[in-house]
């Protein structure tokens, strides 16, 4: 078994160590070469003297060899290197060639080779980023006293229009993969009254933005007894904490250099964020000049200038009812509107999460439903059902876990956020 890591190798100055790792660069001299070594921690230079030159990038490798200080640096010098996995095909650029891997112009060429190109340092770092936002949201919830529910990934009931669903058949039932668990949670609230869950969801509608994948992770929460107005501040306190832990977590700062994408952003970490209503927003963009109706979403472009304008992470407030969700509650004063809110993040990156107060009351959920033309859809009386059986009030949380760490790491595009993402209008492969 493995028990030494390359960021311990500091450690073990003038001992005789074990290497387990692979080769990311060959140098060649007239008696001798050297070879960096690499693990999932770090690098190490080993140099080998009067030893045969079989060696290739990518192999990997067991060195054995004492570790030594020459000049401020640490290295390795090389009693034995055995090869235990050969590389019998050439890349080029190999996954750990220095090139930028997350270029456009190598997405086609990465993304066939993604099998590969997991171990490429930029793609690590950005894995190890996803796995430390992933491991603080956790924690937050934890610690604020939810309880994780392992919602289903089939279900025969879609949130959004059947188009945008992905079909599949399971013993003769034309059933979907999730568009998302709130259903089920919304079920879980009621016995449990603070729960989430981190999983997979499914959109099947084409798109080209960099903030959208077929397959991607949701963060969904519901929250019994909790009024819309007080909700914000739970979000905002998950949004600012999960962003200051990871901000502080001692891994950080290396995995953003290896990134290369312009540092940890730390915007989010003085809550209150600002807030302006959906039909206000809509009269400060026209105002600007931007071409924006009621009824319709906010694109990209309206949303940076909204967090622009306020320099700030900024909610969107009580959107239009058109394109909100069926469960979600109409304002009662304005029936052309719904208490839900957007989070739109900084820099560009948009959109992040969404909350809402939910329908209590089933009439107000059945003409939601007739609306979406969904009325005659027996497979969501279990979800009616729900209002009919000591219902409460209770708000519901959605924020994709590839759009956080996207925007707190600054990369380029959501895909790049995930180990094997599955991509709009893409082959799925590997």
């Amino acid at each position: 078994m493995k028990t030494l890591y390359l960021k311990d190798i500091g450690s073990k100055i003038d001992e005789n160590v074990e290497l387990l790792g692979w080769i990311a660069y060959k140098r060649q001299s007239k008696n001798h070469f050297f070879l960096d070594i690499v693990d999932s921690t770090g690098k190490v230079q080993v140099f080998c003297h009067g030893i045969e030159d079989i060696y290739k990038r990518e192999q990997s490798v067991r060195v054995l060899g004492k570790v030594i200080e020459r000049n401020g640096t640490v290295e390795v010098i090389a009693d034995k290197v055995e090869i235990l996995g050969d590389v019998k095909f050439q890349m080029s650029p190999c996954p750990r060639e220095q090139f930028d891997v997350f270029s456009t112009s190598y997405v086609d060429y990465v993304q066939k080779n993604r099998h590969l190109f997991v171990r490429n340092p930029r793609v690590m770092a950005a894995l190890k980023a996803r796995a430390l936002v992933m491991r603080a949201v956790h924690d937050w919830f934890d610690t604020n006293g939810f309880y994780e529910v392992t919602a289903p990934i089939l279900t025969p009931i879609l949130l959004y229009d059947t188009e945008t669903g992905i079909p599949v058949n399971v013993n003769g039932q034309d059933i979907f993969l999730t568009q998302c668990v709130g259903f089920y949670l919304e079920a879980a609230v009621h016995g449990l009254e603070k729960v989430y869950n981190i999983g997979p969801s499914f959109r099947g509608m084409e798109s080209i933005s960099k903030r959208h994948l077929t397959e991607y992770w949701h963060i969904k929460a519901e929250q019994a007894f909790c009024p819309f107005d007080e909700f914000f501040g739970v979000v905002e306190d998950l949004v600012s904490s999960v962003t200051r832990m990871v901000g502080e977590n001692p891994e950080t700062k290396a995995i953003a250099k290896e990134l290369q994408t312009g540092g940890y952003c730390m915007d989010a970490i003085n809550p209150p964020f600002p807030r302006i209503t959906y039909l206000d927003a809509v009269k400060l963009l026209q105002k600007n000049g931007y071409n924006v109706e009621f009824g319709k979403s906010i694109n990209d472009i309206g949303e940076d200038f909204l967090a622009d304008y306020f320099k700030s992470p900024v909610w969107i407030t009580y959107n239009a009812r058109s394109i909100e969700g069926f469960p979600y509650k109409i304002v009662k004063d304005n029936s052309d509107l719904t208490y839900t809110a957007d989070l739109i993040a900084t820099r560009g990156f948009g959109e992040i999460l969404g909350i809402a107060d939910k329908i209590e009351e089933r009439e107000e959920l059945e003409q939601r439903l007739k609306e979406k033309g969904k009325d005659n859809n027996k497979k969501y009386e279990w979800f009616k059902q729900l209002r009919d059986y000591g219902t409460i009030q209770h708000c519901g949380l959605g924020m994709g876990l590839e759009r956080l760490v996207r925007w707190l790491f600054q990369l380029p595009h959501v895909r790049e956020a995930s180990a094997f993402p599955r991509s709009m209008g893409r082959e799925i492969y590997p």
